[in-house]
């Protein structure tokens, strides 16, 4: 189990922390001709490799290399703008079966346990799934009911992003310290400052998208947490 967390905690920090927007639209001009595709894939390796920390896991380092690449390469080569969110999908699902196979394959001839306690690896995964890997989930989500922007939209820059990666944050937090109440005055501490701006905007539409995506992100912080819980009993 401690193997596969690590993995999956390095796939997260090698494809959504540490892969600027840049690379992103690089890759999708150029496809395999991007040397950020190279690059992207390489720190994969690395990543899951100084996790594991393991001279053993070499050879599943350059496998699980190797594997990223293939995917990501073909979710670039047959992606188009229409079917973005559903590759977006299948290419996450893709990468977390290679994760469970590696990390399945490579614990049958040896497991390592020494590197700090597991509830640590847990607890670090559970934290770097609700920063940007949800706000990208929610965002796939949500995509087919985005309003257009206002022109006189005077909201900070991707205010609302770190607004949702706070909220989960503190749920997340709330949850493995038992303090559920907390839960619900945040709900209605953001409910408030909301209300107005949304009646401000008679936007039945506006209300109706913010309210997805709150209830989406509390949703993720919420299963995020118990599963941490679950995982770490």
């Amino acid at each position: 189990m401690i193997v596969f967390v690590k993995l999956l905690l390095a796939h997260l920090l090698g494809d959504f922390l540490l892969q600027p927007t840049t690379w992103v639209l690089d890759k999708e001009a150029k496809k395999h001709k991007s040397s950020f595709l190279y690059i992207h894939v390489l720190l994969h390796g690395i990543l899951a490799f100084a996790l594991v920390f393991e001279s053993d896991f070499l050879w599943y380092a350059l496998l699980l290399t190797v594997l990223h690449g293939i995917i990501d390469y073909v979710k670039l080569r047959y992606q188009t703008k229409k079917s973005k969110r559903f590759w977006f999908l299948l290419d996450q699902f893709l990468h977390l079966i290679t994760l469970v196979g590696i990390a399945f394959f490579y614990t049958n001839a040896s497991i390592d346990y020494s590197l700090l306690n597991a509830n640590f690896w847990i607890i670090v995964t559970g934290i770097v799934v609700l920063t940007k890997p949800a706000s990208v989930i929610i965002r796939n989500i949500i995509s087919i009911w985005t309003p257009e922007k206002n022109a006189k939209d005077n909201s900070l820059e991707n205010a609302g992003n770190y607004i949702g990666i706070l909220e989960r944050l503190f749920i997340f937090c709330f949850l493995l310290t038992h303090h559920f109440e907390a839960i619900g005055f945040l709900l209605a501490a953001k409910s408030i400052f909301r209300f107005g701006d949304l009646k401000a905007a008679k936007d039945r539409k506006l209300t109706e998208y913010v309210l997805i995506g709150t209830l989406l992100s509390f949703g993720i912080a919420l299963l995020i947490g118990l599963l941490v819980q679950f995982v770490m009993r």
